[in-house]
């Protein structure tokens, strides 16, 4: 189990005060988004969210160990990871309101990687809502990587209740077969949805799995984002070389699994060690603090700061025109067969008798 916080001086670590700092600032804003967006859910602004409260600190410290290159494949909790990959609050409250994720008309005009906020935007896919269908795909690009000889790293994000998908398996073969450069990055929160790890699977742990396809696996602490840093940085290098991993990542989910679950029916009291259930935001920077690399009042200016980058995000949200029904159609072929077409002429007509 690889661990920073409680074994580790600051000094000790391959992370500089100015990254910590960054990590911390990062945790921090993740969890103002995540608790404004169940706010704005409550109050009927989306359909639905799922939280992430407690799980801030393994996604903010993998974002940050990928380089600007390196390809990351989401699912529908990693937005921590993605806000601190460069992703604007803004295009996350978007998707969950059924809009186009991108402000066509923003400052910059287009959505294009080079000009949006961060270049690793670039390299971040589109979020995979279904379980574990994200996995393929990304092994399936790190293969085409190796294929044009291109250098960098692929990290597919799933949670514990992936690696009991076909999907997750046929991945991880594919990957160990073809010496794919990927790093699986499994959150392990405990719960697929109400079912606990122990009743979804036999293995002891999630990281062992890896064995059986020809590749190492590894534990991290997930509330400590030095140590995910640390092992994701280490991790992708190695996938660099033709050599996947599957980290696995113990943190625990504070809330629900989406706002329409009661946890409360089915979690109870959970017998886990106190570091894993601990909130990452606080331990983080109490740590911090001890070793002088942050003042008192560096989370609460971090918290006003994202709370009025959020308030940006939601007027801008707000702000997005409702998509044309025509708009279903554009994305999903290069060119359209001649079936679909009928289907968008259809559509368009039924509309246009609807005026």
């Amino acid at each position: 189990m690889h661990r920073v916080i409680g074994e580790r001086s600051l000094a000790e670590t391959s992370v500089d005060s100015d990254l910590v700092r960054t990590l911390l600032r990062d945790v921090v804003r993740a969890r103002v988004f995540d608790h404004r967006a169940v706010a704005l859910q409550r109050r009927g602004w989306m359909s639905g969210y799922p939280p992430f409260e407690g799980q801030e600190g393994s996604q903010v410290g993998a974002a940050h160990a990928l380089a600007d290159d390196d390809w990351l494949f989401p699912t529908y909790r990693s937005n921590a990871m993605q806000i601190a990959r460069g992703r604007p609050p803004a295009d996350i409250l978007r998707f969950r309101r059924g809009l186009s994720a991108f402000e066509p008309d923003g400052p910059t005009g287009d959505s294009t990687a080079e000009n949006r906020d961060s270049d690793r935007l670039g390299t971040t896919f589109t979020t995979a809502t279904p379980i574990a269908t994200q996995l393929p795909h990304a092994v399936g690009a790190g293969i085409a990587a190796t294929h044009l000889g291109e250098d960098h790293a692929v990290c597919a994000y799933l949670g514990d209740g992936a690696t009991s998908e076909g999907d997750f398996h046929e991945a991880m073969n594919f990957a160990g077969v073809f010496s794919a450069p990927v790093v699986f990055f499994c959150e392990n929160n405990h719960w697929a949805i109400s079912l606990p790890e122990e009743r979804q699977t036999a293995s002891e742990t999630i990281a062992q799995k890896a064995r059986a396809y020809g590749f190492d696996g590894v534990r991290v602490d997930g509330n400590d984002p030095l140590a995910v840093y640390e092992v994701v940085a280490e991790s992708r290098e190695r996938a660099r070389a033709g050599d996947p991993v599957l980290v696995e990542s113990l943190t625990y989910r504070q809330g629900a699994h989406s706002t329409s679950d009661d946890p409360g029916r089915y979690r109870g009291d959970v017998a886990l060690p106190e570091w894993r259930t601990a909130d990452p935001l606080e331990r983080t920077a109490e740590y911090l603090r001890e070793e002088g690399a942050i003042d008192e009042s560096f989370v609460e200016d971090a918290r006003e700061s994202a709370d009025a980058e959020l308030d940006e995000a939601v007027a801008a949200a707000e702000s997005t025109p409702e998509p044309e029904p025509e708009e279903a159609f554009e994305y999903a072929y290069a060119e359209l067969p001649p079936r679909v077409l009928a289907q968008r002429r259809a559509v368009a007509e039924r509309e246009r008798t609807r005026e």
